[in-house]
């Protein structure tokens, strides 16, 4: 789940705190202004929602990373033994409980013929209508994305240069059906911002490779969890390289609190 708020850490931490034990990890990131929490179940997700839309404010908000929405992305991922058809169950549940509770406008996202979250971005309010909820962003929350969809991994590559035209290039170049890549300026360094859509196929060991062969890279970094099948299909070696450690899987947090 996807908070525009990554500013003020005990903000943050108190948004945690309202999905109580579902709370597997927190990433805070200042530039992206933007923090990714990760929760087990339906309900979290609402306590998190109805916290973040009291607390915060769309209309003082700046930060690199593209948003529409104080809580910008609920995704519903299935695991274990959950159906992706669970997981939109889930999704829609959870977009008719924001819009009549919220009163927020929902964008639907997920597997085809769903569109996906950037086609959701570009449209929104222009050629496309919220799914559910008002037609018109909340005075202070925007607008929400909710989606469904398979086990993905955030992941950031930061280049050892100073240069936002080539760390745009090299996103452009990364881009294809299992990786979305933006190029961003952060703070005098740009990184390549990726969602590796099937992190199994390409991974990080995969991504990092790629960019090095065009810049010289400065460190990497893992935003939020990761699949333990990731990690089983790259060298033990290459993880600290790759901000990668088996404590930071979903397997290993929902193991820790007897899940």
């Amino acid at each position: 789940m996807n908070v525009s708020e990554g500013r003020r850490p005990e903000l943050v931490a108190a948004l945690g705190a309202a999905a109580g034990d579902a709370l597997l990890d927190v990433h805070v990131d200042a530039d992206h202004h933007r923090s990714v929490l990760t929760l087990v179940g339906e309900q979290a997700p609402r306590a998190l929602a109805e916290a973040a839309v009291a607390a915060l404010d769309l209309r003082e908000h700046t930060g690199v990373h593209p948003r529409f929405g104080v809580v910008d992305v609920v995704p519903f991922v299935p695991i274990r033994d959950a159906s992706m058809a669970e997981a939109v169950a889930a999704r829609d549940a959870f977009a008719r409980w924001a819009a009549t509770t919220l009163d927020l406008p929902c964008f639907l996202y997920g597997p085809p013929p769903d569109p996906s979250l950037p086609e959701v971005r570009r449209e929104a309010f222009r050629a496309r209508p919220p799914d559910v909820g008002p037609p018109t962003p909340h005075e202070t929350a925007g607008a929400c994305a909710v989606g469904a969809r398979r086990p993905l991994l955030a992941y950031n590559v930061w280049l050892a240069v100073d240069d936002l035209p080539l760390a745009r290039a090299i996103a452009a170049e990364l881009r294809g059906p299992h990786v979305r890549a933006l190029g961003l300026q952060v703070q005098g360094a740009v990184q390549v911002s990726m969602n590796l859509l099937e992190p199994t196929v390409v991974g990080p060991a995969e991504v990092v490779d790629a960019v090095a062969q065009r810049a010289p890279v400065a460190r990497t970094e893992l935003v939020g969890l990761a699949p333990s099948a990731v990690l089983d299909g790259c060298p033990a070696s290459r993880w600290a390289e790759l901000d990668l450690a088996p404590e930071r899987t979903v397997e290993a947090r929902l193991a820790a609190r007897g899940w």
